[in-house]
């Protein structure tokens, strides 16, 4: 059984229960299937490829499970576990803003995963809160590892590409200056953080160009001019993520989470995670295993 999720232009997700399961059985997998049109895009595939390849090499709590999917032929198509909750961007979208204790626990999950993506040589490429989610109990899963990329390694048409969304991208994205890495996840880690906080987005134009330029040469507005109840110490943190040279910046994930310890040490009497905006469905797409898992796939063009 499949049912229709979503879709964007590059793909359609649907909610899947295993061909040999008893019909009662809760369609508990979420299965994202490239649109038609894109079969013969090398760049299409290769984000599928992506997310098959990391799911092999790198397991973690805080990153979705890719558990099977096909990207020889058509249709192309990704197996992950379906997620409850909602993205974080949904959540924003709705009205909600966690409190300081919350938005600090939030952001070093986030930061866990990309321990592990770094420990393995690997970067994320798109953190943005469409590829946060936020199951019920609070558990961060980052989403969506098509873009993910090797910063040492050669470049294919892929990694020619910006990804992600302008909002949250680094400035080394627009320049030749540095190349992006994970210091440059973890700036966009701080655009979210940044936002959560204050409401807001750092920068903010109407244009591609005008954003980047300004992630290039503008200084991020002062969080403590814009939230006066914001520590100090987390101000810093922020101004630091949001670093226009990557050297300024926390170095690796480690580097983040143990001053996000420190931080949420600080503040834990004062967490209180809010069930209410969250419970709602979300769904996410990502990551590969080399577990078969037969699944009910949309024949043909999917």
């Amino acid at each position: 059984m499949v049912e229709l999720a979503s879709q964007s232009e590059l793909a359609e997700l649907y909610r899947a229960r295993p061909a040999v399961a008893a019909p009662d059985r809760p369609a508990g997998y979420a299965l994202k299937v490239l649109r038609p049109k894109w079969e013969s895009d090398p760049r299409a595939r290769e984000v599928f490829r992506r997310e098959m390849l990391l799911g092999r090499l790198v397991r973690h709590p805080h990153l979705v499970a890719v558990l099977g999917g096909q990207i020889h032929r058509p249709p192309i198509y990704v197996i992950t576990p379906w997620l409850e909750g909602k993205t974080l961007a949904q959540s924003l979208a709705g009205g909600w803003q966690p409190d300081l204790p919350v938005a600090l626990w939030i952001v070093r999950q986030v930061a866990e995963a990309l321990q592990a993506l770094n420990r393995i040589g690997w970067m994320h490429g798109d953190i943005k809160p469409e590829n946060i989610h936020l199951g019920p109990s609070g558990h961060v899963t980052v989403l969506d590892l098509g873009f993910a990329r090797r910063p040492k390694a050669a470049s294919n048409a892929l990694d020619c590409c910006v990804a992600g969304s302008w909002a949250y991208l680094a400035p080394e994205w627009s320049t030749n200056v540095y190349r992006p890495d994970i210091r440059s996840d973890l700036y966009s880690l701080g655009v979210v953080l940044f936002q959560m906080l204050s409401g807001r987005l750092p920068f903010e134009a109407d244009s591609p160009s005008d954003l980047m330029r300004m992630h290039r040469q503008e200084r991020a507005p002062d969080l403590r001019g814009l939230v006066p109840k914001v520590p100090p110490g987390v101000a810093q943190l922020v101004q630091s993520l949001l670093a226009k040279e990557p050297l300024r910046r926390p170095q690796t994930p480690e580097e983040l989470i143990d001053r996000l310890v420190r931080l949420e040490i600080k503040t834990f009497a004062h967490r209180r995670w809010p069930l209410e905006p969250i419970p709602e469905p979300g769904v996410q797409p990502t990551q590969t295993s080399s577990l078969p898992i037969p699944v009910v796939v949309p024949s043909g063009k999917g």
